[in-house]
């Protein structure tokens, strides 16, 4: 679990081809390393990747293909900038949001303007998103967790203040970029909750049915 604050901005130093997965090496600059251990969690750009490896500069991880294709990682290369956050303690200050750093989908940035001395964003999420997002409520965006300023439809709105510009890869950001977004986990489960005892039924959106094990052979008609 994270909180969405990002701790320091590293940078992928080398990316090994693993069949159809990808290895990459992340050097994390600032970010001290002392307190992680193999096998721990840090969230890279909003996605939740599992030190394998840690040559003392920077850790290596495992990237799926599954990851590849739903994230902003298919875009990265070697000396792309990422945002980092090491997994919360008891005792970590939760200054942004719970963050679970599984990515829910990709936006794309289709307005940046300047608002004073902050950043004004329009980020097109997709629309079975729209539903979670709410304005003054909370999302992950390349791991950072932010304040909705509005939204109409699947577009939401954000400003970003010069501390965040200067602390995090948004600072980079142009039109047409991918981010990766995290919706507010509570959404999520409230949704679910909400079904009551319609949430343990099989539904077609589901994709694998009763009736599709049968007509395929895997239950027993007899």
């Amino acid at each position: 679990m994270f909180t969405g604050i990002i701790q320091a901005m590293g940078q992928v130093a080398a990316i090994e081809a693993k069949g159809i997965d990808s290895r990459f090496y992340i050097k994390t600059a600032d970010l001290t390393l002392d307190d992680v251990s193999l096998g721990d969690s840090i969230a890279t750009n909003g996605i939740c990747l599992t030190a394998i490896s840690l040559p003392g500069d920077g850790f290596w991880a495992d990237v799926s293909a599954e990851t590849l294709s739903k994230t902003s990682f298919r875009h990265i290369k070697v000396g792309s900038k990422v945002n980092l956050e090491k997994a919360l303690l008891p005792t970590t200050h939760l200054g942004g949001h719970i963050v679970s750093g599984h990515v829910d989908g990709l936006g794309k940035i289709i307005e940046r303007s300047n608002a004073g001395r902050s950043i004004h964003f329009k980020i097109q999420a997709p629309k079975e998103l729209a539903k979670y997002i709410a304005a003054k409520g909370s999302i992950c965006v390349n791991g950072i967790s932010l304040t909705v300023n509005a939204v109409n439809g699947a577009v939401f709105e954000l400003n970003i203040v010069p501390h965040t510009l200067q602390e995090t890869t948004l600072f980079n950001a142009q039109i047409s970029d991918e981010v990766n977004l995290e919706v507010d986990m509570i959404a999520r489960y409230l949704e679910r909750l909400l079904l009551g005892d319609k949430a343990a039924e099989i539904s077609e959106q589901q994709g694998v049915t009763i009736s599709l094990l049968a007509e395929n052979g895997f239950l027993n008609n007899a």
